[in-house]
């Protein structure tokens, strides 16, 4: 087991109130596997991988990371833990404009501490694994969509982590360029690496092994598809009303 979440509350307070965010949640991953979660925006999904990935803190519940209780880390222990071990890709890319891709790569190595040379032996590495052996010394506004995505896996996969964590990976990107990044993730989850992906798509959902769905803050279910996923639940996604007549 990779990791394993026991009863997991979130509440956050505003003002006076306490506003409940993640409600009893339970979920156990196991090494290797593929996992996409899904819900509609305001459901808990960010705030669920935001605690997955040691930046954010449950209010209640026990998490269990690569064997370990993580609850009670402090900041310093929890950014060791992010660095090591999990690797995050955002719909944004999150990439400096200012760096090359290979030095983009190599950030998570630098906090590291890892020396320049071997620094830059494992960047070149990691950018031919996703195709961008060519582009190494290019800058982010040189580089289409696609490539920028697949520059930002390349820097989470720097080193070595247990876990990827992809928070709508495709979602800034073109069907093509989508359909790139999903197969990269497929060669990924084929040479063992654990993922965890947020996604709308039930197309995309459909790559994972295991698709878990979450409403209101609590896990309603869990399966092989997305079959769940309800003409309301996806209506209300985009903020919608549904004419409960009709």
């Amino acid at each position: 087991m990779i990791l394993e979440l026991k009863n997991i509350y979130k509440t956050y307070i505003q003002g006076s109130m306490e506003v409940p965010v993640l409600k009893d949640i339970n979920l156990s991953v196991e090494e290797g596997e593929y996992v996409a979660i899904m819900g509609p925006s305001g459901s808990g999904k960010s705030t669920l991988m935001n605690i997955i990935g040691c930046l954010d803190k449950a209010t209640e519940g026990t998490y269990i990371l690569d064997g370990q209780e993580i609850n009670d880390y402090k900041d310093k222990e929890l950014s060791f833990v992010r660095n090591k071990k999990i690797g995050f890709v955002f719909q944004t890319f999150n990439l400096l404009p200012r760096q090359t891709a290979l030095d983009n790569v190599g950030l998570p190595l630098q906090y590291a501490k890892v020396a320049l040379r071997e620094r830059k032996k494992r960047c070149e590495e990691v950018l031919d694994m996703v195709g961008l052996s060519d582009r190494m010394n290019f800058k982010p506004t040189q580089l289409s969509g696609g490539q920028k995505q697949r520059v930002a896996i390349a820097r989470a996969m720097v080193n070595q982590p247990k876990i990827l964590l992809a928070d709508e990976p495709t979602g800034a990107l073109d069907s093509k360029s989508g359909l790139q990044v999903m197969d990269l993730f497929d060669k990924l989850h084929e040479n063992g690496v654990t993922i965890i992906m947020i996604t709308h798509s039930e197309e995309i959902a459909k790559r994972a092994d295991r698709i878990i769905k979450i409403i209101d803050g609590e896990l309603i279910c869990e399966g092989e598809s997305a079959q769940a996923w309800t003409e309301e639940e996806a209506l209300y996604d985009y903020g919608q009303e549904v004419d409960s007549n009709e």
